[in-house]
């Protein structure tokens, strides 16, 4: 009896770090136990093999941020059944969406000896916002455990079962004590998705907000509250101009905060 057809699997990396393909190697042994039931045709982070597409599943890392990106990304899109963005970059711009806040001309001019010679979008842009996304793994870099979830339940044909709480109530589960409460540190936990496992609260740092925005943040209650931990206007601006500046919540917070302008 013929063996059935595994389902093939592509990784695609745009503008990043690599860190969220790292974290699928991270996987190790379930790696080897998941390409028992799939076969990754496509993945140079780990392999000079290539096979064409179609492809079942594309797991595409980064953002867009050249003309070739924007025109490659619709390839992608047409050679994948499904197609799952991972991490801060792919899903929300990433760190380098801080050039949608500046002139890259300028920067151009400062950072490169011929900047004629380089070819760049003046935005940096998630995925979504250039072809339909079946579902976005946020993180910086994602939580592989979250990513071997996605795919099993992709696979078995099921929603994926993704945690939708703030980082405050990995918190409770950890056992950690509130580091805002507690301490007066300034955090974004209570706005920020979990899936890190309050790694920065449990060693008295504040949330960096690495994984975005919950579902529903209440930015401007926590906006006024490190305030009055003591962050200026200025602070509080660049706190939500990290990894994921680019998602509309942070980003209309950090705007916000811009448009304040002067002392706290």
């Amino acid at each position: 009896m013929a063996r059935k057809t595994r389902p093939r699997i592509a990784v695609w990396k745009f503008a990043s770090c690599d860190g969220c393909q790292l974290s699928l190697l991270d996987c190790e042994e379930e790696l080897l136990t998941l390409t028992e039931f799939v076969e990754i045709a496509n993945f140079r982070e780990a392999t000079s093999t290539v096979l064409e597409g179609p492809y079942d599943i594309s797991l595409v890392e980064g953002s867009v941020t050249t003309l070739e990106d924007a025109r490659r990304i619709q390839e992608v899109r047409a050679q994948s059944r499904l197609l799952v963005t991972i991490g801060a970059c792919a899903t929300a711009g990433g760190i380098q969406a801080l050039r949608n806040f500046g002139n890259v001309e300028e920067f151009r001019r400062a950072v490169y000896a011929r900047p004629e010679y380089i070819s760049t979008l003046s935005t940096s842009t998630p995925i979504a916002d250039h072809v339909p996304v079946d579902l976005e793994l946020r993180g910086c870099p994602i939580n592989k455990r979250q990513l071997l979830e996605v795919l099993s339940a992709l696979l078995d044909g099921r929603a994926p079962n993704l945690p939708t709480e703030s980082v405050c109530a990995e918190c409770k589960r950890r056992g950690n004590v509130c580091v805002m409460v507690a301490r007066g540190t300034p955090c974004l936990g209570p706005v920020t998705q979990s899936g890190c496992g309050a790694i920065c609260p449990a060693y008295d740092r504040g949330c960096y907000g690495c994984f975005g925005p919950t579902e529903t943040p209440n930015l401007p209650s926590l906006v006024a509250r490190l305030g009055e931990l003591g962050m200026d206007r200025g602070q509080r601006l660049r706190v939500f101009r990290t990894y994921n500046a680019g998602s509309p919540p942070f980003r209309a917070a950090s705007e916000a905060a811009h448009e304040a302008g002067g002392a706290p």
